[in-house]
């Protein structure tokens, strides 16, 4: 499929977990490490709220990097706020336009108000012809 056909549902991975923003760092890490993946969608706190997503990137930069503890910081610390997300329908390239221009990595795709998968940089990049 060429990249002026692909949409966003072609390229998504179903494959992500939630996470409340009162975990830890730790917590993140090793619900990432269990399940494989490299982000997180972070729960909403109440109906008012929204979600917020936490990458592996996120620990890093934020918490290891900076030599704070795993175990005393918390999700919603280090969480992207508010989350970016684009339509099963979007074109492809129009996804990598909102990431690059946002310098973020990946996208929840949402449907009828659901997230139904992530869409990332290295999933465009493996199916770009």
């Amino acid at each position: 499929m060429r990249a002026k056909d692909m949409r966003a549902k072609d390229l998504m991975t179903s494959d992500f977990d939630f996470i409340s923003g009162e975990a830890t760092a730790r917590e993140a890490l090793n619900l990432m490490n269990r399940t494989r993946t490299h982000c997180l969608i972070v729960l909403p706190r109440d109906e008012y709220d929204g979600h917020g997503i936490v990458t592996d990137r996120d620990i890093v930069y934020k918490v290891i990097a900076t030599g704070g503890n795993l175990d005393r910081a918390y999700v919603h610390q280090i969480m992207k706020k508010p989350m970016f997300f684009v339509e099963p329908l979007h074109d492809i390239r129009a996804v990598a336009r909102l990431l690059a221009a946002h310098k973020l990595t990946r996208a929840p795709v949402v449907e009828v108000g659901k997230i139904i998968g992530i869409v990332s940089i290295t999933d465009i990049i493996r199916h770009i012809e």
